[in-house]
């Protein structure tokens, strides 16, 4: 079998892949790999403390249940949270005091799939060790704890107006009359993104806000952007906020339907912060998909750029390793270190749209600062993926280099799980980029084969 952890978590199709035997069993394991229950049961000196949430996911509902009869029968106490999105549950980790938590979601995947995400005491995520340390106590045998060494149950729903309030405190001024468009995904934040946003002072018209367990992602969100243009324009509004599924990440459109992506919201908070002496190090940290774009407003901006490896959770490994506080991905994944854990699409938007407030210049404006590049990416499959350094691959990449030269650039990157290499070329036009692509397409088929 291989490995069950994922980049973010275990996910697969609910009831399938994902059963609810597999959701206690992890929950046992994790009990006893973060929460240290089997010590508890032993001695009954501490008794661990979980926190659980979900997205509105029908599947939520059974793998709930499972997570938390697994938890408790480990002997680990367990706070029911509901409906929350995922930097919401980590937050309320920290803030309650919990040695671990637990997220229900499969973020911007479609309904029938769900996942099982686990954090540490902090809120922060797993290591690799720590999951494959959960994966290894999978089944093992354990003294079951029985009468007063089980887990409690209760809810604690309540606790969103905690997280609600922690992420208004980090914003400076407030956003009143500002006509701002909400699409919450039918996801996590469909009741909290609203309700902050009006604490704010900001004026909201939501779309995407009717979950019913099946249309999480469907047709809405930031992956499907052309209602929330659609209305953003129709409407009037001054800009739109799209969250996914378990809202950590966000993507906004301006008043004329045009989309900001993570790396511009990136530029403009990495401009607002470093012009406020508030960016450690005068410091952002992207990865290696991030537009060349985003690296040359950085750079004209007097910011530094430091890449890692696509994923958020390479992003946060190397702010925490250097004290950096602000960092995230093109997906719209941005991580604020002084106020999450992790990446959180509310806390991004309002910080946003107060920079927009303070400044009194529209999103347009503002994104302004950085001109994105023409960007390709072709995925070349039933290739050989261990080949993608090639003498004769990375001599084509050195003359497309050559050719594309301060305004462009290439990335050959092979698949982390597929047959399959990814050619991504920027250039400073689109026929340029298109056209390099191409023919660096064509050399990843005959020599990786």
């Amino acid at each position: 079998m291989g490995r069950l952890f994922g980049t973010d978590g275990v996910r697969g199709v609910a009831g399938r892949d994902l059963t609810a035997e597999l959701a206690m069993d992890l929950s046992v394991a994790a009990a006893h790999v973060l929460g240290d229950a089997g010590a508890f049961a032993a001695t009954g000196h501490k008794r661990p403390v979980a926190v659980v949430g979900r997205d509105p996911r029908a599947s939520g509902e059974f793998l709930e249940a499972a997570v938390v009869a697994g938890l408790a029968s480990s002997g680990v106490d367990v706070l029911r949270l509901g409906v929350l999105p995922t930097p919401a549950v980590a937050y309320l980790t920290a803030a309650l005091g919990a040695d671990l938590g637990v997220m229900l979601s499969a973020s911007h995947n479609p309904a029938p799939d769900n996942g099982v995400k686990f954090l540490a005491r902090g809120g922060f995520k797993l290591s690799d060790a720590d999951e494959d340390e959960i994966e290894r106590r999978l089944g093992e045998r354990w003294d079951r704890p029985v009468g007063a060494k089980v887990g409690r149950v209760r809810e604690a729903y309540g606790e969103a107006d905690r997280y609600i309030s922690h992420v208004l405190t980090t914003v400076q001024g407030r956003l009143d009359g500002l006509n701002v468009v909400v699409d919450c995904a039918h996801g996590a934040a469909h009741m909290v993104a609203p309700e902050a946003l009006l604490r704010a002072g900001a004026q909201v018209e939501t779309i995407g806000a009717r979950p019913d367990g099946l249309n999480i992602n469907s047709g809405v969100g930031s992956t499907h952007l052309d209602k929330l243009q659609q209305v953003v324009v129709s409407r009037g509004a001054d800009l739109g906020i799209a969250y996914d599924g378990d809202a950590d990440r966000c993507l906004a459109v301006t008043h004329e339907g045009k989309v900001v992506d993570g790396d511009q919201i990136m530029a403009v908070l990495a401009v607002d912060m470093h012009q406020q002496a508030e960016l450690a190090k005068d410091t952002v940290v992207a990865t290696v998909m991030s537009n060349l774009g985003f690296k040359l407003a950085m750079k004209h901006a007097g910011v530094n750029v430091i890449e890692t490896a696509v994923g958020d959770r390479y992003v946060l490994e190397r702010m925490k390793a250097d004290g950096y506080n602000l960092g995230g991905e093109q997906s719209g994944h941005v991580i604020m270190l002084d106020h999450a854990t992790t990446g959180d699409g509310l806390l991004t938007s309002l910080h946003l749209l107060s920079v927009v407030a303070r400044s009194g210049k529209s999103l347009k404006e503002l994104a302004g600062v950085m001109t994105p590049l023409p960007q390709i990416l072709i995925n070349v499959k039933d290739v050989d993926r261990g080949k993608a350094s090639t003498p004769e691959l990375s001599q084509a990449v050195r003359a497309a280099e050559a050719e594309l030269g301060e305004t462009g650039r290439v990335l050959i990157r092979p698949s982390g799980t597929e047959p399959m290499i990814r050619v991504m070329v920027e250039a400073s036009s689109e026929d340029q980029a298109v056209q390099v692509a191409g023919r660096l397409a064509d050399v990843v088929r005959v020599a990786c084969a």
